[in-house]
C-alpha cells in the first residue's frame, strides 16, 4: 500500500501533541483514544487492526489485530480521511507526560523497532506488526523490552515516550547499557541482549533490577528518561493504601490540605 506524505508540527513541551497536515484525500491512522481535535472536513472509521490493507481478508485482518492486542494495543485504530477540498488539520496527544518522536521510516531502512503501547499515530499506509526479540534470555529477563511493536513503511510514524528523549547513534561494536524500560526504539540492526548486572549485592540493593539492555551497534538508539511502569510504581506507592492516607509536605501543609485536621476530626473507624 502507498503511504501518504503528511506535513506535520509537534507543539508543546512536557505534555505534547502533534498536528497533522492532510491534503485532499489523505488519510492518517491513529490509536484508539488519542484524537486531541480534527476540522470539520475531517471523515473518521474505526477499522480493525492497522488499516493499511482494507481488502485483505478477514483472518487476515484478525491476525494483524491479535498483533496489536499482544502489544497492549486496541483491537481498532481510527482512519482519519481529508473529504474536503482544502487541507484539513487533525490531532493526536500524548497519553503521559512525555515526548512525541516523528520517525521518518524512509530514512531508517523501512523499519524501527518501538516498546510495546508506544504508538501514536501515522500516515496511512504505515504497518504495525509485532517483533519478538530472538534470544530466551531477553524473553525471560527483559521486562518491556521481549515483545516490541514493529512500524514498517516509508512514511512517518510518531511514537510517544516519558520524560525526556535523546537519541544515540551507535558505531559498529560500541555497545550502551541500558534499564530495559529506558528503551523507547532501536533501528533492527542494533543488537538487543540482556547482562546480569554483575554483583549480588548490587542486584539486590541497588534498586534497579537484576539485568540490564545490553544494545551493540551499528544503529540508532532512542532512550526515555521516565517509563511509565515507573511513573506508575511512584504514584501507586504514594497513593493512600488500604483506607488509610498519607499526605506530604509540611506539618502546615498538611493543615490546609485538610489531611492531618480530617484525620484529627475523623479518626479511624473502630
Amino acid at each position: 500500500m502507498s503511504m501518504d506524505v503528511v506535513d506535520y508540527e509537534i507543539k508543546g513541551a512536557e505534555m505534547q501533541f502533534v498536528e497533522v497536515e492532510l491534503d485532499p484525500g489523505e488519510a492518517a491512522i491513529g490509536e484508539a483514544g488519542s484524537l486531541m481535535f480534527m476540522d470539520a472536513g475531517i471523515g473518521m472509521d474505526a477499522v480493525f487492526g492497522d488499516g493499511r490493507a482494507q481488502n485483505q481478508g478477514f483472518f487476515g485482518k484478525l491476525i494483524g489485530a491479535g498483533k496489536r492486542l499482544i502489544t497492549g494495543e486496541s483491537l481498532f485504530t481510527t482512519v482519519y480521511t481529508n473529504q474536503g477540498t482544502g487541507k484539513q488539520r487533525v490531532a493526536f496527544a500524548a497519553p503521559y507526560p512525555g515526548k512525541i518522536i516523528a520517525m521518518d521510516l524512509a530514512k531508517m531502512g523501512g523499519m524501527v523497532i518501538c516498546q510495546k503501547d508506544s504508538f501514536l499515530c501515522a500516515a496511512r499506509g504505515v504497518q504495525i506488526g509485532l517483533h519478538f526479540q530472538q534470544k530466551l534470555s531477553v524473553g525471560f529477563f527483559g521486562g518491556e523490552g521481549f515483545i516490541m511493536q514493529k512500524l514498517e513503511g516509508n512514511g512517518l510514524a510518531f511514537v510517544h515516550s516519558g520524560g525526556t528523549v535523546v537519541k544515540r547513534t551507535l558505531q559498529p561494536g560500541e555497545t550502551l547499557l541500558v534499564d530495559t524500560g529506558c528503551l523507547v526504539a532501536h533501528t533492527p540492526n542494533v543488537n538487543f541482549e540482556i547482562q546480569y548486572v554483575g554483583k549480588i549485592k548490587t542486584a539486590l540493593f541497588g534498586g534497579e533490577g537484576l539485568f540490564l539492555a545490553k544494545l551493540t551497534g551499528p544503529g540508532d538508539v532512542w532512550l526515555q528518561s521516565l517509563p511509565f511502569s515507573r511513573l506508575a510504581s511512584r504514584i501507586f506507592a504514594a497513593a493512600p493504601q488500604m483506607g488509610g492516607s498519607r499526605e506530604e509536605g509540611s506539618v502546615l501543609g498538611g493543615f490546609g490540605a485538610g489531611g492531618l485536621l480530617g484525620g484529627v476530626l475523623g479518626g479511624d473507624d473502630e
